[in-house]
């Protein structure tokens, strides 16, 4: 299958690229900066990505160019414009300011294959502390704005007349984030008119694919699916027995921290599937080992740990079990450690997994965004409301629960939750539609390490107050506070506050992602 080969230099947005790349149905892979495929005759184009560094920076990240300069079509975004500029004879320098937000495109050539289709004054978004001041002999420069001159370039023959004829192409704004609003247009130009694209990548073609290349990679094993309730492992599970069919086992590991009656739920669903599910109750386990342990990262830890622990006592009663599956996905692994080597936050399928685990791992889901991934869901056939189901974190209510986990703070949580849930579900706003099925991920979050005074009746009380979370997103790289309605809110927080014991206080967390995350650990 056809392929863009986008190198990852580090940037927050490079899995933004991605996705927009395959919004084309145009199949992609996102590789380190250092890890271009030699010889592989599906790759129609590269797109280098942003970084953190400057192409001055010692430890900046450095690719050998003729690898495929002249050879294919390249796009540069941002560094990889910079660092194109830089490494082929022109001149990268500090910018006087920063160039961070909305610009407009005030020169733009519109006979450029790059811009076909775009508006004078397009809107675009900037975010580097240096600027390309010159440009490489033999290129172009096709736009600009008011503070960066070199904004587009390009050469129709990078290496000189004769000696390539696969053109490049370098821009110092990012077309992958919604603010750049032609962005689409221009990714668009690049993928399909330039680089060829067939757009055979879909939904379909990602089913048929992976069943066999499941089939080739398992064989005769047997696997253990870890099973948590979300889409992920859900649709995972379902791709997964079709390819092996009885010989997948799924476990789902109560440890103490789902939803309220999530379990029973989540049993009757996937036996409704036709899957083979051992529920395993763990959860006094895992209170024990979290008890007294408030910092974050270790509760992820542990959890992770535990959940290790008990898969592997129930994988030794399955003798010949071979994989340990999981539906680990592509935001799953760029947030917990991305180029950098800078850990942003563990997450519970690929954080906290010990080495002496003695399964192979399988993972077929693993370069899929979430709204990928419930395409692929529709694709098998699965039941809707598993599908748009909220994304929920891997440790659970012990993430959205400040300071240590008790049972006690866990039924408080349990209760809030389902009220807000409940209430989200229920609701439908003014266009039709429930205001859950509008909001990408919901939940409350218990500030147990604060109190909070309050009058009920005529007493005094002095319990905690709580956080309502709903967020808008389309992948979970970047997130807005949804704006819920009034009446919604009033309602859910006095229901809250009358009927869960332990809450006299409601909140609202009016935070986008970034700067801050979607869950508080």
């Amino acid at each position: 299958m056809q392929k863009i080969i986008i190198l990852d230099f580090g940037s927050q947005t490079t899995q933004l690229i991605g996705r927009r790349v395959r919004e084309l149905d145009t199949f992609c892979e996102i590789m380190p900066y250092n890890k271009f495929p030699k010889d592989d005759p599906e790759v129609i184009g590269v797109i280098l990505s942003g970084s953190p560094y400057s192409v001055h920076d010692p430890e900046a990240f450095q690719v050998d160019l003729s690898q495929f300069v002249g050879k294919i079509p390249v796009l540069g975004i941002c560094y990889g414009a910079q660092f194109i500029s830089h490494t082929l004879g022109g001149k990268v320098e500090k910018a006087d300011s920063r160039e961070y937000g909305r610009a407009n495109l005030q020169t733009v050539d519109t006979t450029n294959p790059l811009f076909k289709g775009f508006d004078q004054n397009s809107q675009v978004w900037m975010s580097h502390g240096d600027t390309i001041t010159a440009i490489p002999e033999g290129f172009e420069t096709i736009a600009s704005t008011k503070d960066v001159k070199q904004a587009a370039y390009w050469s129709p023959s990078p290496l000189g007349e004769g000696r390539g004829e696969a053109p490049i192409w370098a821009v110092q704004f990012h077309p992958e984030v919604f603010h750049s609003l032609q962005g689409k247009t221009l990714l668009q130009n690049f993928v399909v008119d330039i680089c060829g694209s067939r757009q055979e990548w879909s939904a379909a073609s990602f089913v048929d694919s992976t069943v066999a290349e499941l089939k080739a990679q398992l064989g005769q094993d047997r696997v253990i699916l870890g099973l948590s309730g979300g889409v992920d492992s859900s649709v995972a599970a379902v791709l997964l027995n079709r390819a092996i069919g009885d010989r997948l086992t799924c476990i789902f590991v109560d440890h103490g921290m789902l939803r309220k009656n999530e379990f029973t739920q989540v049993m009757d669903d996937y036996r409704c599937l036709g899957l083979n599910v051992i529920g395993v109750d763990a959860s006094e386990k895992f209170f024990a080992d979290l008890a007294g342990v408030s910092e974050p990262e270790q509760k992820r830890k542990i959890i992770g740990r535990d959940f290790v622990e008990v898969f592997n006592a129930e994988a030794k009663k399955i003798t010949d079990a071979k994989w340990l599956a999981q539906g680990t996905i592509y935001p799953d692994r760029i947030e917990s450690l991305n180029i950098t080597g800078k850990v942003i936050k563990s997450h519970h399928n690929v954080g906290g997994l010990p080495k002496e685990m003695n399964l192979q791992l399988c993972e077929p889901l693993k370069w899929l965004f979430k709204d990928e991934v419930r395409r692929v869901g529709r694709q098998l056939g699965m039941p809707e409301h598993l599908i748009t189901r909220h994304p929920f974190p891997g440790p659970g209510l012990a993430v959205r629960i400040l300071g240590d986990i008790t049972p006690e703070k866990v039924r408080i949580l349990q209760d809030a939750d389902d009220i807000y849930i409940r209430g989200l579900r229920e609701y439908v706003d003014t266009d039709g539609e429930t205001l859950y099925n509008k909001v990408w991920q919901a939940g409350v979050v218990l500030l147990s390490t604060v109190r909070s005074v309050g009058v009920m009746g005529d007493e005094r009380t002095y319990e905690h107050p709580v956080a309502l979370r709903a967020v808008t997103s389309t992948d979970a790289m970047t997130a807005d506070w949804a704006h819920l309605p009034y009446d919604f809110m009033a309602k859910v927080s006095n229901e809250i506050i009358n009927k869960v014991r332990g809450v006299n206080r409601v909140c609202y967390d009016i935070s986008s992602k970034p700067p801050a995350t979607i869950e508080w650990e």
